[in-house]
């Protein structure tokens, strides 16, 4: 009941915004607004019908994935087709790299999964094959970009940017020794965060 009171009051708000140059579209827009609100407070409006969260950077990543993953797509079924993202700014550019992961079994086996990390502007820096999530972004850096630990195969393997790549493969690169550094950020903690995921 508190969401849809909260949903009305949105549409409500929206509604007082509107430029009052307009008057036609504002009477358009008050009257679906108030309908919205009947129908919410009589408990009659359908809200799975409100459409998700999305933002250019959603339709970025969708846009690249559907590239990345043509040959895949006759395969893949409905379920296996949904990700994961974060961003991080790993060179201090002020723009921000996406990592972008999966877990499902289309991507997902017994040595972990599947993912990727975007460039700002979609291109690929990395794929990256058998992870375990969440990924923590070290305190060093190598070529300007921030050097990454990965779980993989029940360890830890600390990765370096070298040649504007990471390596691909995290279960073979050198393993972390000691804990996590107290403050280091997280990406993909996508259990403990329970991050929103979207279709593609």
């Amino acid at each position: 009941m508190k969401t849809k009171i909260l949903v009305a009051f949105i549409v409500l708000g929206m509604v007082s915004c509107q430029n009052k140059e307009k008057p036609a579209s504002k009477n358009i827009i008050k009257t679906i607004a108030q309908d919205t609100l009947s129908k919410t407070l009589g408990g009659t409006a359908n809200l799975s019908d409100v459409p998700a969260k999305d933002d250019k950077t959603v339709e970025l990543i969708r846009k690249q994935l559907t590239v990345l993953l043509k040959k895949d797509l006759p395969a893949m079924t409905k379920d296996d087709r949904y990700f994961y993202y974060e961003a991080y700014d790993l060179n201090n550019d002020k723009k921000n790299e996406y990592f972008v992961g999966f877990s499902n079994s289309y991507f997902c086996g017994s040595g972990g999964c599947s993912g990727y990390i975007l460039n700002n502007d979609g291109s690929v820096i990395n794929s990256f094959t058998v992870t375990d999530f969440p990924i923590f972004i070290g305190t060093t850096s190598s070529e300007n970009f921030k050097d990454l630990i990965f779980k993989s195969g029940n360890a830890l393997h600390f990765l370096k940017m070298k040649n504007g790549k990471y390596p691909s493969n995290p279960s073979v690169q050198e393993k972390w020794k000691g804990d996590i550094p107290k403050d280091s950020p997280v990406v993909l903690d996508i259990n403990a965060k329970k991050l929103e995921k979207y279709s593609f």
